[in-house]
């Protein structure tokens, strides 16, 4: 944590005579030592991770399983991951948000905690309650109350559908999966107010085409994808362009087009976020938003070792930003 070698740390700590190192850096490592309440009896006979104030706890939306299945939430956790071992920190999974009987007291003995995804604002009231030190990340609250990190993906659900009416689209449907909160207990609280679901309706409407709105929601799959395609496009009126929010649920939409004897994009454009790897196998390749996710995870440790060390007044809101990468999947039908 205080950006030297644990060789150094120890020869700085017992005062080696022989050790010559820039005076500022010795008094940083010293400084370190005190406010974690270090002590070089406990360290010499106990695991490095054993002091909880060097542990961070992570409260996570997914299992093993399903964060597998989700690149982004997957990509989020192993920024933490790589981040917390260069700085030497512990990290450790507290609870999951749906698991019914959770430990909340253990929150306080952790350096910090950081929450990957949305509780109520009664669980994650409660985790601050028990530790200060909270990092909210992927999570869209308007409260100044925390660390919150978020993503653009409002700006980019407009440049997006910004770029379809450009290229002549005005039958722009969305597919998506639902916002879910996630109650003290365990229970998910599910709605359609969904980040680029609410963005796409309100960018519709400014550019009245209310009539053309049409916003599916279900489950973040691809068999729920392909299920929700399947009923925009037997439809009389078809939509020319489908904007889907992850690329797993875009397998499906591409799977719905493909059965139906359509042809991606000569009769309907794909847009997708996420920008997955897969996207380059798909044909023809997916036009999709890329997050550097990982980096959003890093930065998560960066906030929470920031609080560990030093006595922060002030909460601050992290906006990452994404890219558009634009590749075979759009065609302009105004031409």
């Amino acid at each position: 944590m205080a950006g030297v070698s644990a060789a150094s740390v120890s020869r700085i700590l017992n005062n080696d005579p022989t050790f010559s190192i820039n005076e500022n850096t010795r008094r940083r490592v010293i400084e370190i030592a005190n406010q974690l309440h270090y002590s070089k009896e406990v360290g010499r006979h106990q695991h490095r991770f054993v002091n909880s104030k060097m542990t961070i706890g992570l409260i996570l939306r997914h299992d093993r399983v399903s964060e597998a299945n989700d690149p982004y939430f997957y990509d989020i956790h192993q920024g933490i991951e790589l981040e917390a071992a260069k700085w030497r920190l512990h990290v450790v999974k507290a609870f999951g948000m749906r698991d019914p009987d959770k430990d909340w007291q253990q929150l306080k003995n952790y350096g910090a905690v950081i929450m990957i995804g949305e509780m109520t604002a009664e669980g994650t009231a409660l985790a601050q309650q028990l530790n200060s030190n909270l990092i909210l990340v992927d999570n869209y609250s308007q409260s100044n109350d925390f660390d919150l990190i978020q993503t653009d993906f409002a700006a980019r659900t407009n440049e997006i559908l910004d770029l379809l009416y450009q290229n002549g689209h005005r039958r722009i449907a969305f597919v998506g999966g639902q916002n879910s909160q996630v109650e003290i207990d365990g229970t998910v609280r599910r709605n359609n107010h969904e980040i680029r679901a609410d963005s796409y309706c309100a960018w519709m409407k400014l550019h009245d085409l209310q009539q053309y709105t049409e916003a599916k929601m279900g489950r973040w799959s691809s068999e729920d994808g392909l299920r929700m395609t399947s009923e925009l496009i037997n439809q009389a009126r078809r939509p020319t362009a489908i904007i889907v929010a992850s690329d797993p649920m875009a397998l499906g939409v591409y799977k719905a087009i493909s059965n139906a004897g359509l042809k991606i994009p000569n009769d309907i454009s794909v847009v997708s976020f996420d920008d997955a790897e897969m996207n380059r196998y798909l044909s023809p390749t997916l036009t999709s938003v890329s997050m550097d996710a990982q980096e959003m995870g890093r930065t998560a440790i960066r906030l929470a070792r920031d609080r560990m060390l030093e006595s922060k007044k002030m909460n601050v809101r992290l906006v990452c930003a994404s890219h558009l990468q634009q590749r075979e999947s759009i065609k302009n039908i105004s031409e």
